[in-house]
């Protein structure tokens, strides 16, 4: 487990801007800055939006999914930089809406509890980090879901959920 505890942690601090494997604290106030807010009470509700961006990438099937899912709405190029060691190419709100759909962006808004506009923005900032830090060899490793499942863990846990 000590592998898998060292790669959520390098995650959740790279997603969340506090460096690697930091303390939960620390890396809130990296997300607030990333997604424009500040510290205090919306950190929960950025933890609860990058907890609901990881059920949202379980939910298409994990990584494996995901990526069929872009390749099929014709963006596979875009999750494909993410996953690859270069730079990320940025994704938009309207791509995000083509690949994955209404309804599963919806359900994003209702999971994080915010508005559809924020979770669609908070999504394209946060999807092609999250993928880049699960993808750290330039390919989807096999246990890609279970670490999506241990980072909504202990995302949940910083929630108090």
């Amino acid at each position: 487990m000590g592998m898998f505890d060292g790669r959520l942690g390098d995650l959740a601090g790279s997603l969340l801007g506090g460096g690697s494997g930091g303390k939960g604290g620390d890396m809130l106030g990296g997300l607030l800055g990333q997604l424009g807010g500040g510290h205090g009470a919306s950190g929960g509700g950025n933890t609860a939006m990058l907890t609901a961006v990881m059920a949202m990438v379980q939910q298409q099937g994990g990584l494996e999914g995901l990526a069929a899912k872009f390749q099929q709405g014709g963006l596979g190029e875009l999750v494909q930089s993410w996953v690859g060691t270069g730079a990320n190419a940025a994704v938009s709100p309207a791509q995000l809406e083509h690949v994955l759909g209404a309804e599963s962006l919806a359900s994003v808004a209702q999971s994080a509890g915010v508005a559809p506009a924020q979770a669609s923005t908070g999504l394209a900032a946060m999807l092609p980090e999250l993928v880049n830090q699960l993808t750290p060899n330039g390919q989807i490793p096999a246990n890609s879901g279970e670490l999506l499942s241990q980072g909504m863990s202990m995302l949940k846990g910083m929630l108090g959920k």
